[in-house]
């Protein structure tokens, strides 16, 4: 059986960009994380130390938002290496970091990087 843990449309206000506007006024981004993940036991146990505690994994996303970055794709690498290093037991891992509408002088909803990880 294949299972996973998606935490989905975390959203934060931080300081990621290159332009210096993004870097003192900040912006809205969205975090979107799968984690592949055997639940099977938490499935028939209902004990949440037979699984992955997504509390635990949206501190440490939350962390990593709050770390100014140029580039969401370096967000984006610090958050899987963040996860990987906390849970040996996820199989793989899959981010998707929105920017809400980024500073393009065009009309854009927002601007994604999509990462994902075997571990």
């Amino acid at each position: 059986m294949k299972t996973s843990i998606e935490l989905s449309g975390m959203r934060f206000y931080a300081y990621h960009g290159v332009f210096e506007q993004e870097q003192k006024v900040g912006n809205w981004f969205l975090v979107d994380l799968v984690l592949y993940v055997d639940i099977s036991k938490a499935m028939y146990s209902d004990c949440l130390t037979d699984t992955i505690n997504y509390a635990l994994v949206y501190d440490w996303v939350a962390q990593e938002m709050q770390q100014p970055s140029l580039l969401i794709e370096h967000v984006a690498g610090r958050i899987i290496e963040h996860i990987a290093q906390e849970c040996p037991s996820i199989q793989s891992v899959r981010v998707k970091v929105t920017k809400q509408n980024p500073p393009f002088k065009g009309q854009i909803e927002g601007v994604s990087v999509v990462a994902e990880r075997d571990l």
